[in-house]
This record gives structure tokens, C-alpha cells and sequence, in this order.
């Protein structure tokens, strides 16, 4: 047996077009931001991130509704504090979308791998699905502009 493993990913510029108003998502950049290794294929991570796109962006139709009634047409031109040359809001929208990713193909891990160690993999980051599902939430509430925790008196 070799030790060569083939992987699926290239270092190759890789961008998901959205909708216009929302920023596209670089997925080379994806990758580095949330360590996603050469055995999740570019074409997995597509599909992964084009279903984030339609969760994420359905969750903010109102918030980009008023953004748009205001006069702006994407989100980098609505006024926001700037960090590195960008938009919190911007920064903000992509952890949501990353983090959907990081938490949807963190769950399917055992389809990668289905060995005793892949198992094994696949318990140890369970606790990583919720913390991605945490962040993912937390970015969308701050675009919403709410809290980050729903208290109600039953």
C-alpha cells in the first residue's frame, strides 16, 4: 500500500456567486478559516455551502429588504464599524455561513470515514457541531440585531 492520499481540494481561486446583495463566498478562503483538510472534495463543500447560502440568506430577508429600501444595494455599502479594511457586517456574514459549513460537514463526518477511528473522529467533534451551530447563530443575530439569547416567561 501506497502512502500517497489523494485529496480534493486545489489551491486554485474557488468562488460561490450569491445573490448580489450578500458578499460571495471565496471557498479557498473557507477552507483555511475553519481548517478543512484535502479529503472534503470542492464539490461536497458546494454543496454544503450553496444549502448555507439559502438558510442563511432566508434567515436576513428582512434585514437586506430594509438595507435595500434604505438605498443600499449590497451589504459592503450599508455603514458599519471596519475591521481589516471590512465591514463588520461582512465579517459577521460570512462566520454565519462558515460556520453552517463547519457544523454541516463536521455531523456527516462518519461518511468520510466509517472505520473504528473515524467513529472515534466523528464523537470527538460533536462537541465542534454545537460550537458551529453557536457561532453560525450568534453571527445571524447580530445581523439581525438582537441578542444572542431568547428568554421567555412561561
Amino acid at each position: 500500500m501506497s502512502g500517497f492520499i489523494a485529496t480534493g481540494n486545489t489551491d486554485e481561486p474557488f468562488v460561490i456567486t450569491n445573490d448580489g446583495f450578500w458578499p460571495d463566498i471565496d471557498v479557498v478562503h473557507l477552507r483555511e478559516s475553519i481548517r478543512l483538510d484535502g479529503s472534503i472534495t470542492d464539490a461536497r463543500i458546494e454543496v454544503v455551502t450553496v444549502n448555507a447560502l439559502i438558510q442563511v440568506n432566508g434567515e436576513l430577508a428582512g434585514v437586506k429588504l430594509k438595507h435595500v429600501a434604505d438605498g443600499y444595494s449590497t451589504l459592503v455599502a450599508v455603514p458599519a464599524p471596519k475591521i481589516k479594511g471590512e465591514s463588520n457586517f461582512i465579517h459577521l456574514y460570512r462566520r454565519s455561513i462558515y460556520c453552517s459549513v463547519g457544523a454541516e460537514l463536521a455531523e456527516r463526518y462518519r461518511s468520510y470515514d466509517t472505520s473504528v477511528e473515524g467513529n472515534k473522529n466523528a464523537d470527538e467533534l460533536t462537541p465542534s457541531v454545537d460550537e458551529y451551530r453557536r457561532d453560525a447563530r450568534f453571527a445571524i443575530r447580530d445581523l439581525l440585531g438582537v441578542g444572542h439569547s431568547t428568554v421567555e416567561l412561561i
